[in-house]
Protein backbone atom coordinates (compact mmCIF):
# COMPACT_ATOMS: atom_id res chain seq x y z
CA UNK A 1 0.00 0.00 0.00
CA UNK A 2 3.22 2.29 0.71
CA UNK A 3 4.45 1.49 -2.28
CA UNK A 4 1.26 2.34 -4.19
CA UNK A 5 0.99 5.75 -2.61
CA UNK A 6 4.37 6.67 -3.24
CA UNK A 7 4.11 6.13 -7.17
CA UNK A 8 1.09 8.27 -6.99
CA UNK A 9 2.68 11.35 -5.46
CA UNK A 10 5.39 10.74 -7.57
CA UNK A 11 3.30 10.51 -10.99
CA UNK A 12 1.66 13.92 -8.99
CA UNK A 13 5.04 16.18 -8.62
CA UNK A 14 5.88 14.99 -12.57
CA UNK A 15 2.35 15.59 -13.88
CA UNK A 16 2.59 19.58 -11.62
CA UNK A 17 5.98 19.94 -13.25
CA UNK A 18 4.56 19.82 -16.06
CA UNK A 19 1.50 22.06 -15.73
CA UNK A 20 4.14 24.51 -14.49
CA UNK A 21 5.90 24.06 -17.72
CA UNK A 22 3.26 24.58 -19.65
CA UNK A 23 1.93 27.60 -17.47
CA UNK A 24 5.07 29.33 -18.18
CA UNK A 25 5.28 28.28 -21.71
CA UNK A 26 2.16 30.08 -21.88
CA UNK A 27 3.10 32.81 -19.83
CA UNK A 28 5.73 33.81 -22.08
CA UNK A 29 3.72 33.33 -25.35
CA UNK A 30 1.75 35.74 -23.60
CA UNK A 31 4.36 38.31 -23.15
CA UNK A 32 6.01 37.91 -26.24
CA UNK A 33 2.80 38.71 -28.41
CA UNK A 34 1.96 41.50 -26.27
CA UNK A 35 5.42 42.75 -26.62
CA UNK A 36 5.62 42.22 -30.75
CA UNK A 37 2.04 44.02 -30.98
CA UNK A 38 2.53 46.71 -28.88
CA UNK A 39 5.89 46.45 -31.17
CA UNK A 40 9.19 49.13 -30.76
CA UNK A 41 10.96 52.28 -32.21
CA UNK A 42 11.80 50.01 -35.22
CA UNK A 43 8.33 49.42 -36.26
CA UNK A 44 7.04 52.54 -35.17
CA UNK A 45 5.32 50.81 -32.46
CA UNK A 46 2.80 50.07 -35.39
CA UNK A 47 -1.13 48.48 -34.84
CA UNK A 48 -3.81 47.39 -36.67
CA UNK A 49 -6.73 50.38 -36.77
CA UNK A 50 -9.09 47.07 -35.98
CA UNK A 51 -6.45 46.41 -32.78
CA UNK A 52 -6.48 49.70 -31.85
CA UNK A 53 -10.43 50.21 -31.67
CA UNK A 54 -11.03 46.96 -29.53
CA UNK A 55 -8.10 48.43 -26.59
CA UNK A 56 -9.70 51.66 -26.77
CA UNK A 57 -13.24 50.07 -26.29
CA UNK A 58 -11.82 47.61 -23.58
CA UNK A 59 -9.96 50.60 -21.87
CA UNK A 60 -12.64 52.88 -21.64
CA UNK A 61 -15.64 50.64 -21.63
CA UNK A 62 -17.10 52.29 -24.79
CA UNK A 63 -18.80 50.43 -27.87
CA UNK A 64 -17.08 52.34 -31.33
CA UNK A 65 -19.42 50.91 -34.98
CA UNK A 66 -17.67 50.29 -37.75
CA UNK A 67 -17.15 48.57 -41.22
CA UNK A 68 -15.05 45.86 -42.26
CA UNK A 69 -13.58 48.20 -45.23
CA UNK A 70 -13.52 51.04 -43.24
CA UNK A 71 -10.74 49.46 -40.97
CA UNK A 72 -9.11 46.41 -43.62
CA UNK A 73 -5.10 47.41 -43.57
CA UNK A 74 -5.06 50.66 -41.93
CA UNK A 75 -2.55 50.54 -39.17
CA UNK A 76 -1.53 53.48 -36.58
CA UNK A 77 1.89 54.13 -35.88
CA UNK A 78 2.85 54.96 -32.21
CA UNK A 79 -0.48 53.16 -31.32
CA UNK A 80 0.02 53.29 -27.41
CA UNK A 81 1.58 56.51 -27.40
CA UNK A 82 -1.57 58.01 -28.31
CA UNK A 83 -3.67 56.76 -25.49
CA UNK A 84 -4.25 59.92 -22.77
CA UNK A 85 -6.89 59.35 -20.34
CA UNK A 86 -9.60 61.12 -22.33
CA UNK A 87 -11.01 58.76 -24.91
CA UNK A 88 -12.56 61.75 -27.04
CA UNK A 89 -8.52 63.02 -27.21
CA UNK A 90 -7.07 59.18 -27.49
CA UNK A 91 -9.72 59.21 -30.68
CA UNK A 92 -8.46 62.00 -32.53
CA UNK A 93 -4.49 61.09 -31.99
CA UNK A 94 -5.79 57.15 -33.31
CA UNK A 95 -8.15 58.54 -35.71
CA UNK A 96 -6.61 62.09 -36.96
CA UNK A 97 -3.66 60.70 -39.25
CA UNK A 98 -5.40 58.84 -40.73
CA UNK A 99 -8.18 61.37 -42.43
CA UNK A 100 -10.74 59.48 -40.30
CA UNK A 101 -13.18 60.91 -37.29
CA UNK A 102 -15.80 59.58 -34.70
CA UNK A 103 -19.62 60.61 -34.25
CA UNK A 104 -20.69 60.38 -30.92
CA UNK A 105 -24.49 58.96 -31.45
CA UNK A 106 -24.74 58.68 -27.33
CA UNK A 107 -23.24 58.36 -24.14
CA UNK A 108 -20.36 56.05 -24.77
CA UNK A 109 -21.24 54.80 -28.28
CA UNK A 110 -19.75 56.19 -31.44
CA UNK A 111 -19.24 55.90 -35.38
CA UNK A 112 -16.57 55.48 -37.12
CA UNK A 113 -16.43 58.38 -40.16
CA UNK A 114 -13.91 59.07 -42.86
CA UNK A 115 -12.70 62.42 -42.23
CA UNK A 116 -15.43 65.75 -43.20
CA UNK A 117 -13.53 68.65 -44.55
CA UNK A 118 -16.86 70.28 -45.28
CA UNK A 119 -18.14 70.04 -41.59
CA UNK A 120 -17.04 71.90 -38.78
CA UNK A 121 -17.25 72.24 -35.38
CA UNK A 122 -20.13 75.00 -34.17
CA UNK A 123 -17.62 76.88 -32.20
CA UNK A 124 -14.87 76.94 -34.93
CA UNK A 125 -16.98 77.88 -37.82
CA UNK A 126 -18.25 81.12 -35.15
CA UNK A 127 -14.54 81.56 -34.45
CA UNK A 128 -13.94 81.66 -38.49
CA UNK A 129 -16.87 83.59 -39.51
CA UNK A 130 -15.88 86.30 -36.49
CA UNK A 131 -12.29 86.76 -38.26
CA UNK A 132 -13.64 87.29 -41.71
CA UNK A 133 -15.80 89.94 -39.99
CA UNK A 134 -12.89 91.85 -38.96
CA UNK A 135 -11.94 92.83 -42.38
CA UNK A 136 -14.84 95.22 -43.03
CA UNK A 137 -16.94 97.88 -40.71
CA UNK A 138 -18.72 100.08 -42.78
CA UNK A 139 -20.63 99.89 -46.66
CA UNK A 140 -17.11 100.90 -47.61
CA UNK A 141 -14.65 98.39 -46.38
CA UNK A 142 -17.43 95.78 -46.99
CA UNK A 143 -17.82 96.82 -50.51
CA UNK A 144 -13.95 96.11 -51.19
CA UNK A 145 -14.38 92.96 -49.61
CA UNK A 146 -17.40 91.65 -52.13
CA UNK A 147 -15.25 93.31 -55.15
CA UNK A 148 -12.25 90.83 -53.96
CA UNK A 149 -14.28 88.01 -53.85
CA UNK A 150 -16.63 87.73 -56.69
CA UNK A 151 -14.17 87.50 -59.23
CA UNK A 152 -11.79 85.28 -57.62
CA UNK A 153 -15.30 83.11 -57.55
CA UNK A 154 -15.58 82.87 -61.20
CA UNK A 155 -11.55 82.04 -61.70
CA UNK A 156 -11.75 79.32 -59.09
CA UNK A 157 -14.95 77.91 -61.31
CA UNK A 158 -13.00 77.95 -64.09
CA UNK A 159 -15.54 80.79 -65.43
CA UNK A 160 -13.29 83.33 -66.11
CA UNK A 161 -13.66 84.06 -68.64
CA UNK A 162 -17.37 82.68 -69.18
CA UNK A 163 -17.67 80.10 -71.92
CA UNK A 164 -18.82 80.94 -75.45
CA UNK A 165 -22.76 80.42 -75.30
CA UNK A 166 -24.38 78.12 -77.86
CA UNK A 167 -26.21 79.91 -80.65
CA UNK A 168 -29.01 77.49 -80.16
CA UNK A 169 -32.80 77.85 -78.94
CA UNK A 170 -34.08 76.44 -75.77
CA UNK A 171 -36.06 73.36 -76.95
CA UNK A 172 -39.92 73.38 -75.29
CA UNK A 173 -42.47 71.23 -75.10
CA UNK A 174 -46.07 71.65 -75.49
CA UNK A 175 -47.72 73.35 -72.68
CA UNK A 176 -49.61 71.52 -70.40
CA UNK A 177 -53.25 73.53 -68.77
CA UNK A 178 -53.82 73.49 -64.97
CA UNK A 179 -56.28 75.03 -62.54
CA UNK A 180 -54.28 78.48 -62.92
CA UNK A 181 -51.26 77.76 -64.50
CA UNK A 182 -49.61 75.70 -66.86
CA UNK A 183 -46.43 73.64 -67.42
CA UNK A 184 -43.82 73.17 -70.16
CA UNK A 185 -40.62 71.50 -70.15
CA UNK A 186 -37.38 73.42 -71.39
CA UNK A 187 -33.79 72.22 -72.21
CA UNK A 188 -31.23 74.85 -72.78
CA UNK A 189 -27.84 74.21 -74.24
CA UNK A 190 -25.29 75.64 -71.91
CA UNK A 191 -22.10 74.50 -73.74
CA UNK A 192 -21.71 72.90 -76.96
CA UNK A 193 -24.14 69.66 -76.45
CA UNK A 194 -24.21 70.26 -72.65
CA UNK A 195 -27.90 70.71 -71.43
CA UNK A 196 -29.98 71.66 -68.37
CA UNK A 197 -33.25 70.62 -67.83
CA UNK A 198 -36.39 71.86 -66.23
CA UNK A 199 -40.17 72.74 -65.81
CA UNK A 200 -41.44 75.94 -66.27
CA UNK A 201 -44.58 77.08 -64.47
CA UNK A 202 -46.80 80.09 -65.35
CA UNK A 203 -49.72 82.01 -64.58
CA UNK A 204 -52.42 81.06 -66.61
CA UNK A 205 -53.43 84.40 -67.09
CA UNK A 206 -51.30 87.57 -66.91
CA UNK A 207 -50.63 91.06 -68.59
CA UNK A 208 -46.91 93.19 -68.64
CA UNK A 209 -44.29 91.95 -67.06
CA UNK A 210 -44.28 88.96 -64.26
CA UNK A 211 -41.34 88.07 -61.82
CA UNK A 212 -39.21 85.00 -62.01
CA UNK A 213 -38.61 82.55 -59.52
CA UNK A 214 -35.31 80.02 -60.28
CA UNK A 215 -36.37 76.60 -58.48
CA UNK A 216 -33.31 74.62 -58.17
CA UNK A 217 -33.95 71.37 -56.06
CA UNK A 218 -31.80 69.72 -53.43
CA UNK A 219 -30.56 66.11 -53.01
CA UNK A 220 -33.35 64.88 -52.00
CA UNK A 221 -34.97 61.74 -53.89
CA UNK A 222 -36.81 62.60 -57.42
CA UNK A 223 -35.90 66.45 -57.38
CA UNK A 224 -37.73 68.55 -59.48
CA UNK A 225 -40.38 65.66 -59.53
CA UNK A 226 -41.25 65.17 -56.19
CA UNK A 227 -44.39 66.51 -55.38
CA UNK A 228 -43.30 69.24 -53.18
CA UNK A 229 -41.43 70.45 -55.63
CA UNK A 230 -44.05 70.62 -58.45
CA UNK A 231 -46.11 72.10 -55.43
CA UNK A 232 -44.06 75.12 -54.81
CA UNK A 233 -43.90 76.12 -58.53
CA UNK A 234 -47.13 75.82 -59.06
CA UNK A 235 -48.27 77.66 -56.38
CA UNK A 236 -45.84 80.14 -56.99
CA UNK A 237 -47.29 80.46 -60.80
CA UNK A 238 -50.80 80.77 -59.28
CA UNK A 239 -49.66 84.10 -57.53
CA UNK A 240 -48.38 85.42 -60.73
CA UNK A 241 -44.79 84.49 -61.64
CA UNK A 242 -43.09 82.40 -63.29
CA UNK A 243 -41.38 79.71 -61.88
CA UNK A 244 -38.30 77.39 -63.11
CA UNK A 245 -37.48 74.25 -61.63
CA UNK A 246 -34.69 72.77 -62.85
CA UNK A 247 -32.16 69.66 -62.38
CA UNK A 248 -28.75 69.74 -60.62
CA UNK A 249 -25.91 68.15 -62.82
CA UNK A 250 -25.88 64.61 -63.14
CA UNK A 251 -29.39 64.21 -61.49
CA UNK A 252 -32.49 63.74 -62.72
CA UNK A 253 -32.52 64.54 -67.13
CA UNK A 254 -29.34 65.30 -66.77
CA UNK A 255 -28.59 61.79 -66.27
CA UNK A 256 -29.64 60.62 -69.76
CA UNK A 257 -26.21 62.01 -70.46
CA UNK A 258 -23.74 61.56 -67.41
CA UNK A 259 -23.38 59.28 -64.71
CA UNK A 260 -24.86 59.49 -60.82
CA UNK A 261 -21.04 59.39 -59.73
CA UNK A 262 -20.49 62.48 -61.71
CA UNK A 263 -21.80 64.57 -59.70
CA UNK A 264 -20.46 63.82 -56.52
CA UNK A 265 -16.91 65.35 -58.90
CA UNK A 266 -15.83 68.57 -58.40
CA UNK A 267 -16.77 69.89 -62.18
CA UNK A 268 -20.34 69.74 -60.75
CA UNK A 269 -20.52 72.88 -59.25
CA UNK A 270 -19.27 74.65 -62.41
CA UNK A 271 -21.54 73.12 -64.86
CA UNK A 272 -24.51 73.98 -62.40
CA UNK A 273 -22.89 77.32 -61.74
CA UNK A 274 -22.60 77.43 -65.24
CA UNK A 275 -26.09 76.27 -65.86
CA UNK A 276 -27.87 78.92 -63.58
CA UNK A 277 -26.00 81.65 -65.44
CA UNK A 278 -27.22 80.58 -68.68
CA UNK A 279 -30.75 80.06 -67.39
CA UNK A 280 -30.74 83.84 -66.08
CA UNK A 281 -29.62 84.63 -69.75
CA UNK A 282 -32.25 83.17 -71.20
CA UNK A 283 -35.04 84.47 -68.87
CA UNK A 284 -33.59 87.88 -68.95
CA UNK A 285 -34.12 87.82 -72.79
CA UNK A 286 -38.07 87.10 -72.52
CA UNK A 287 -40.35 90.10 -73.08
CA UNK A 288 -42.95 89.46 -70.12
CA UNK A 289 -39.89 88.96 -67.38
CA UNK A 290 -39.70 91.71 -65.13
CA UNK A 291 -36.01 91.77 -64.49
CA UNK A 292 -36.32 94.08 -61.37
CA UNK A 293 -38.26 91.10 -59.75
CA UNK A 294 -35.37 87.62 -60.20
CA UNK A 295 -35.17 85.45 -57.18
CA UNK A 296 -33.70 82.39 -56.76
CA UNK A 297 -34.77 79.82 -53.83
CA UNK A 298 -33.87 76.40 -53.24
CA UNK A 299 -33.18 73.66 -50.63
CA UNK A 300 -30.22 71.99 -48.89
CA UNK A 301 -27.69 71.50 -52.13
CA UNK A 302 -29.52 73.90 -54.00
CA UNK A 303 -29.95 76.44 -50.95
CA UNK A 304 -25.71 75.74 -51.34
CA UNK A 305 -26.05 76.52 -55.10
CA UNK A 306 -28.28 79.92 -54.46
CA UNK A 307 -26.60 81.41 -52.05
CA UNK A 308 -23.24 80.95 -54.59
CA UNK A 309 -25.51 82.18 -57.51
CA UNK A 310 -26.50 85.40 -55.41
CA UNK A 311 -23.21 86.14 -54.78
CA UNK A 312 -21.77 85.96 -58.19
CA UNK A 313 -24.65 87.20 -60.20
CA UNK A 314 -26.54 90.49 -59.69
CA UNK A 315 -29.36 89.98 -62.23
CA UNK A 316 -30.92 87.89 -58.67
CA UNK A 317 -32.79 90.11 -56.72
CA UNK A 318 -34.08 88.00 -54.04
CA UNK A 319 -32.71 84.96 -52.34
CA UNK A 320 -34.27 82.14 -50.31
CA UNK A 321 -31.95 79.31 -49.38
CA UNK A 322 -34.01 77.01 -47.53
CA UNK A 323 -32.06 74.88 -44.61
CA UNK A 324 -28.67 75.12 -46.29
CA UNK A 325 -26.41 78.38 -44.93
CA UNK A 326 -24.32 77.37 -42.12
CA UNK A 327 -20.82 78.84 -40.98
CA UNK A 328 -19.93 75.62 -39.96
CA UNK A 329 -21.17 73.09 -42.73
CA UNK A 330 -19.67 73.65 -46.25
CA UNK A 331 -21.57 71.57 -48.17
CA UNK A 332 -22.21 67.81 -48.35
CA UNK A 333 -21.54 67.59 -51.66
CA UNK A 334 -18.67 68.32 -54.36
CA UNK A 335 -21.49 69.82 -56.38
CA UNK A 336 -21.17 72.41 -52.83
CA UNK A 337 -17.90 72.57 -52.29
CA UNK A 338 -15.67 71.00 -54.79
CA UNK A 339 -14.30 73.72 -56.48
CA UNK A 340 -11.99 75.93 -54.39
CA UNK A 341 -14.52 79.04 -53.96
CA UNK A 342 -13.88 78.64 -50.40
CA UNK A 343 -10.42 79.93 -50.39
CA UNK A 344 -11.06 83.00 -52.50
CA UNK A 345 -9.78 86.26 -51.35
CA UNK A 346 -8.05 84.71 -48.55
CA UNK A 347 -10.54 82.55 -47.61
CA UNK A 348 -14.43 82.80 -47.29
CA UNK A 349 -17.53 80.90 -46.41
CA UNK A 350 -21.50 80.36 -46.83
CA UNK A 351 -22.68 83.05 -44.43
CA UNK A 352 -20.11 85.77 -46.24
CA UNK A 353 -21.33 84.45 -49.63
CA UNK A 354 -25.05 84.85 -48.56
CA UNK A 355 -24.11 88.23 -46.91
CA UNK A 356 -22.96 89.39 -50.61
CA UNK A 357 -26.62 89.50 -51.73
CA UNK A 358 -27.00 92.76 -49.44
CA UNK A 359 -28.86 94.71 -49.25
CA UNK A 360 -31.35 92.64 -51.51
CA UNK A 361 -34.33 90.78 -49.90
CA UNK A 362 -32.55 87.49 -48.28
CA UNK A 363 -34.63 85.06 -46.31
CA UNK A 364 -32.80 82.07 -44.55
CA UNK A 365 -34.96 78.63 -43.73
CA UNK A 366 -33.54 76.70 -41.06
CA UNK A 367 -34.44 73.68 -38.98
CA UNK A 368 -33.17 72.24 -35.66
CA UNK A 369 -32.14 68.76 -37.38
CA UNK A 370 -29.43 69.85 -39.41
CA UNK A 371 -26.21 72.39 -39.73
CA UNK A 372 -29.13 75.07 -39.67
CA UNK A 373 -29.79 74.09 -36.25
CA UNK A 374 -27.74 77.29 -34.58
CA UNK A 375 -28.52 79.78 -37.17
CA UNK A 376 -30.58 82.08 -35.02
CA UNK A 377 -27.79 82.25 -32.24
CA UNK A 378 -24.89 83.67 -34.20
CA UNK A 379 -24.70 82.88 -38.39
CA UNK A 380 -28.31 84.91 -39.06
CA UNK A 381 -27.41 88.11 -36.31
CA UNK A 382 -24.00 88.38 -38.53
CA UNK A 383 -26.36 89.01 -41.52
CA UNK A 384 -28.33 91.51 -39.89
CA UNK A 385 -25.35 93.49 -39.09
CA UNK A 386 -24.19 93.11 -42.49
CA UNK A 387 -27.36 94.40 -44.05
CA UNK A 388 -27.00 97.04 -41.31
CA UNK A 389 -24.64 98.52 -43.50
CA UNK A 390 -26.90 99.64 -46.43
CA UNK A 391 -29.13 100.54 -43.18
CA UNK A 392 -31.97 97.93 -44.28
CA UNK A 393 -31.71 95.22 -41.70
CA UNK A 394 -35.49 94.23 -41.82
CA UNK A 395 -34.51 92.83 -45.66
CA UNK A 396 -32.85 89.82 -44.59
CA UNK A 397 -35.26 87.49 -42.49
CA UNK A 398 -35.00 83.87 -40.52
CA UNK A 399 -38.01 81.79 -40.36
CA UNK A 400 -35.93 79.32 -38.03
CA UNK A 401 -38.51 75.95 -37.21
CA UNK A 402 -36.25 74.37 -34.14
CA UNK A 403 -38.77 70.98 -34.01
CA UNK A 404 -38.44 70.35 -38.10
CA UNK A 405 -36.34 68.63 -39.63
CA UNK A 406 -34.42 68.68 -43.18
CA UNK A 407 -36.80 68.85 -46.00
CA UNK A 408 -39.06 71.58 -48.18
CA UNK A 409 -42.03 70.48 -45.95
CA UNK A 410 -45.04 72.83 -45.53
CA UNK A 411 -44.10 75.66 -43.58
CA UNK A 412 -40.79 75.89 -45.41
CA UNK A 413 -42.99 76.49 -48.28
CA UNK A 414 -45.13 79.00 -46.37
CA UNK A 415 -42.58 81.07 -45.59
CA UNK A 416 -41.13 81.20 -49.16
CA UNK A 417 -44.45 82.25 -50.08
CA UNK A 418 -44.97 85.33 -47.37
CA UNK A 419 -41.75 86.33 -48.31
CA UNK A 420 -42.20 86.27 -52.04
CA UNK A 421 -45.35 88.01 -51.54
CA UNK A 422 -44.17 91.05 -49.52
CA UNK A 423 -41.15 91.44 -51.57
CA UNK A 424 -42.72 90.74 -55.78
CA UNK A 425 -46.41 92.24 -54.46
CA UNK A 426 -47.55 88.81 -55.37
CA UNK A 427 -51.16 87.89 -55.45
CA UNK A 428 -51.95 86.00 -52.50
CA UNK A 429 -55.67 85.44 -52.79
CA UNK A 430 -55.04 83.21 -55.52
CA UNK A 431 -54.03 80.26 -53.15
CA UNK A 432 -55.58 80.95 -50.21
CA UNK A 433 -58.50 79.72 -48.59
CA UNK A 434 -61.49 81.39 -46.89
CA UNK A 435 -59.95 81.39 -43.97
CA UNK A 436 -56.72 82.54 -45.28
CA UNK A 437 -54.63 79.70 -45.30
CA UNK A 438 -52.75 78.46 -48.32
CA UNK A 439 -54.36 76.00 -50.60
CA UNK A 440 -52.23 73.58 -52.07
CA UNK A 441 -54.71 70.73 -52.97
CA UNK A 442 -55.74 72.44 -56.20
CA UNK A 443 -52.29 71.53 -57.80
CA UNK A 444 -51.92 68.68 -60.10
CA UNK A 445 -48.80 66.43 -59.29
CA UNK A 446 -48.20 65.08 -62.23
CA UNK A 447 -45.76 61.50 -63.17
CA UNK A 448 -42.88 61.83 -63.29
CA UNK A 449 -42.21 61.27 -67.57
CA UNK A 450 -44.64 63.96 -68.11
CA UNK A 451 -41.55 66.67 -66.50
CA UNK A 452 -39.58 64.92 -69.02
CA UNK A 453 -37.97 66.90 -72.01
CA UNK A 454 -35.84 64.39 -74.08
CA UNK A 455 -38.93 62.12 -74.20
CA UNK A 456 -40.25 58.94 -71.28
CA UNK A 457 -36.75 56.59 -72.41
CA UNK A 458 -34.91 60.09 -73.80
CA UNK A 459 -35.62 59.33 -77.79
CA UNK A 460 -35.44 63.01 -77.87
CA UNK A 461 -31.98 63.81 -76.90
CA UNK A 462 -30.07 66.36 -79.30
CA UNK A 463 -27.94 64.43 -81.45
CA UNK A 464 -25.03 66.39 -80.82
CA UNK A 465 -25.39 65.70 -76.43
CA UNK A 466 -21.81 64.86 -74.82
CA UNK A 467 -22.03 61.50 -73.89
CA UNK A 468 -20.21 60.83 -70.59
CA UNK A 469 -17.82 62.41 -67.72
CA UNK A 470 -14.76 62.09 -70.48
CA UNK A 471 -16.42 64.18 -72.92
CA UNK A 472 -17.39 66.90 -70.74
CA UNK A 473 -13.91 67.26 -69.57
CA UNK A 474 -12.77 68.30 -73.19
CA UNK A 475 -14.91 70.82 -72.41
CA UNK A 476 -12.98 72.49 -69.52
CA UNK A 477 -9.42 71.97 -70.64
CA UNK A 478 -7.69 73.53 -67.98
CA UNK A 479 -9.65 71.47 -65.21
CA UNK A 480 -7.16 69.69 -63.18
CA UNK A 481 -7.20 66.23 -62.15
Amino acid sequence: MRKITTIIIARCQIILKQKTALWLLLLNFFCLNLFAQSGNTDNQYRKPLLQVLKDIETKFGVKIKYSDPQVKDKWVNYADWRFRTDVDQTLDNVLKPLDMKVNKEKDKVYKLKEYEYNRWDVKDGWTYLDTLATKYNDVASWEKRKALIKPQLYEALLLSPLPAKPNSKPIITPKRIFDGYTVENIAIEIMPGLYINGSLYRPLNYKGKIPVVLSPDGHWEKQRFRADCQTRCAMIAKMGAMAFSYDLFAWGESMLQFKYEDHRKALAQTVQTLGGIRILDYFTSLKETDTARIGISGGSGAGSHSILMTAMDARIKLSAPVVAMSSYFYGGCPCESGMPIHFCAGGTDNVELAAMAAPRPQLIVSDGSDWTAETPQHDFPYLQKMYGYYGVSSKVENVHLPTEKHDFGINKRIALYDFLIKNFKLNAATVKDKRGKYDETKVTIEPEPALYVFGDKGQNLPKNAIMGFENLKKLFPNFKY
